[in-house]
């Protein structure tokens, strides 16, 4: 699996949880102190996040950075469910 298609899978799981939260764009920016568009280019992976932001991230989404990072590398997805902590 390519660079490009994990960071698209960390950002779809981002995007995920943070749906499932029920936490908007907005939200998620001003939590990390960014504009939301700044915030929506990290979840359509066209901007990349430093280990900080993604630390940062999964402590707002209640879950592990390792929960973001699982992906399916047979289909190059999401997992198909992230795990709360």
């Amino acid at each position: 699996m390519n660079v490009d298609a994990k960071l698209n899978a960390v950002a779809a799981n981002v995007k995920k949880r943070r749906n499932e939260l029920r936490v908007s764009q907005m939200q998620m920016a001003d939590m990390l102190n960014i504009t939301q568009n700044a915030y929506s280019k990290i979840e359509m992976a066209k901007t990349k996040m430093s280990v900080e932001r993604l630390y940062e991230i999964a402590d707002i989404l209640k879950v592990s950075v390792a929960d973001l990072m699982t992906v399916n590398a047979a289909t190059m997805h999401p997992a198909k469910q992230v795990a709360n902590s």
